[in-house]
């Protein structure tokens, strides 16, 4: 395999390392005896729910990278497989965690209704493309199971990108509002899902066919 089978799954995996060294952080913390705070007490109250949510998501991220490199799968087509037999459930779990901690843990002092009401949204978005992908790897549509996967990964994806849709405003502006929070969490997931539909229709578009005459010269 050359360099750029790994130029795909690389910067997937650089831009998710954000969420998951943070993930790993919060893990250790409630295992460990960190200090409880206004901010986690939610967290060390209920700790099954978001240990579930970064240790699944965190599986999903890693996988997902590997599968969209088209050298690796060519090269790995039973891994390829066998890791969508474990990225796709844990891809849900993410998700359903995901909902579940948005309605039944307390709003956190940073965010809206709004930034609740997109997690929702894009939550919801994510469990749904995941199942649409499983069920068209079961009739054997590819390019039907390709399109939604992506899509999927492109919402998980999405905290990544959200810590660097944040950056310049922390760095310019200092804590974002409610409604500036709801913007800069919304980019994250848009700009992704632009991204996501911009490489499904790159791969569905036709090849031109070379004109014989051109292949000679």
């Amino acid at each position: 395999m050359t360099k750029a089978t790994w130029l795909v799954p690389t910067g997937l995996i650089a831009i998710s390392f954000v969420p998951m060294v943070a993930g790993a952080v919060r893990v250790a913390e409630l295992g460990g005896g960190g200090t409880r705070t206004p901010d986690n007490a939610r967290f060390f109250d209920q700790p099954l729910p978001v240990v579930l949510h970064i240790v699944s998501a965190t599986v999903f991220l890693l996988l997902g990278a590997f599968q969209f490199s088209p050298g690796f799968r060519r090269a790995r087509i039973r891994w390829h497989r066998a890791a969508g037999r474990v990225l796709i459930p844990c891809g849900v779990v993410a998700a359903l965690t995901g909902l579940w901690m948005s309605v039944m843990y307390d709003l956190p002092p940073a965010d809206g209704t709004l930034v609740m009401l997109e997690r929702l949204l894009f939550g919801t978005a994510m469990a749904v493309a995941l199942a649409l992908g499983f069920a068209a790897a079961r009739r054997r549509d590819i390019p039907a199971h390709s399109a939604w996967v992506t899509r999927g990964y492109a919402i998980g994806l999405a905290a990544g990108t959200q810590a660097f849709t944040h950056a310049p405003w922390f760095l310019f502006a200092g804590d974002p509002g409610p409604s500036a929070r709801a913007f800069l969490m919304g980019a994250g997931w848009v700009i992704n899902l632009a991204v996501a539909e911009w490489a499904i229709h790159r791969r569905r578009a036709p090849v031109p066919a070379r004109h014989p005459a051109a292949a000679q010269t």
